[in-house]
């Protein structure tokens, strides 16, 4: 997606944005008084504008992005940009309106969905104990690669590579605790790994309209489940290409942050360019049903 998309399209949020602010919320007692301090400069646009193309870039730091390339290459398309460190400071002031951007970009499900989630550093492990930042939110917790100090974003993704729900939380949070929000938005069957093993979630789910299909370990007794949900169930690696994206290619995961602000405008900005792609990783379920004779899938 160009520049001038990028930011057409986001203004048009925005100026739904300001029409429902202004409906549905009580007028501002300064409503008619000055402003105070110097005039912005910048338009939130332009802020949620730039944090998104970073993620669209081959840039590895935002630094580098905003001086090389947005005050070089950009200038005619942003002339009132400033200066890194304030812009820095106007990233946290679109947070909101990021997360409200992420909700209108959210797919739909299909009825095959698939769940998983992966961790998020704030820091090498080495320097844990000197972390201060993040010390007041991020957890030490474990995965199969080892011990982590920061957080764990956990995504739903249709058979499309669309996403249908996100969850940040602490590193420690268990990763069937999303589950229950996240069932509000899905139907049909929920893929998932030994992560999700549970017989009391399972069944909460399905109380809820989810049938939650996920890997045994060798010593439990197989899930009595249908060939095809077997069969999806092994294409659960649809949602770890969605989050080896994210991490390769959209620089979700960042061990500099000196906010908790930022970090989270990252994470969203990340998740929104990941959502703006026109080539995500993709389940063919017409080619699946025919080379495995399967019924219906959904």
């Amino acid at each position: 997606m160009s520049i001038v998309s990028l930011f057409c399209e986001i203004d048009d949020f925005f100026l739904m944005y300001e029409a429902h602010i202004a409906k549905h919320c009580l007028p501002s007692e300064e409503t008619g008084s000055e402003p105070r301090g110097r005039p912005r400069r910048l338009h939130p646009s332009e802020v949620m504008t730039l944090v998104i193309a970073f993620h669209q870039s081959n840039y590895r730091t935002f630094q580098h992005f905003y001086l090389r390339h947005v005050c070089v290459h950009w200038r005619e398309a942003f002339p009132d940009l400033v200066s890194y460190s304030r812009f820095v400071q106007l990233k946290k002031e679109v947070l909101t309106l990021l997360t409200f951007y992420l909700v209108t970009r959210l797919g739909d499900c299909s009825g095959v969905s698939f769940v998983d989630s992966t961790r998020l550093r704030v820091c090498d492990n080495k320097r844990i104990s000197a972390h201060r930042v993040f010390a007041a939110d991020a957890e030490r917790s474990k995965t199969s690669i080892g011990w982590f100090y920061g957080f764990k974003l956990h995504l739903v993704i249709n058979h499309t590579g669309d996403l249908l729900d996100v969850a940040l939380t602490p590193g420690n949070v268990d990763d069937r605790t999303p589950l229950g929000k996240f069932a509000e938005r899905l139907h049909g069957s929920l893929y998932g790994d030994r992560g999700y093993i549970s017989k009391d979630v399972r069944e909460r789910l399905r109380e809820q309209g989810v049938n939650l299909v996920y890997k045994v370990r060798k010593n439990m007794k197989p899930l009595d489940v249908s060939v095809s949900n077997e069969v999806l169930l092994k294409k659960r690696t649809l949602v770890e290409s969605v989050i080896r994206e994210l991490k390769t290619q959209l620089q979700v995961e960042y061990t500099r942050h000196r906010s908790f602000e930022n970090f989270q405008v990252n994470v969203f900005s990340a998740l929104i360019a990941y959502q703006l792609l026109e080539n995500k990783p993709t389940l063919n379920l017409a080619e699946l049903q025919e080379v495995n004779d399967l019924p219906l899938l959904f």
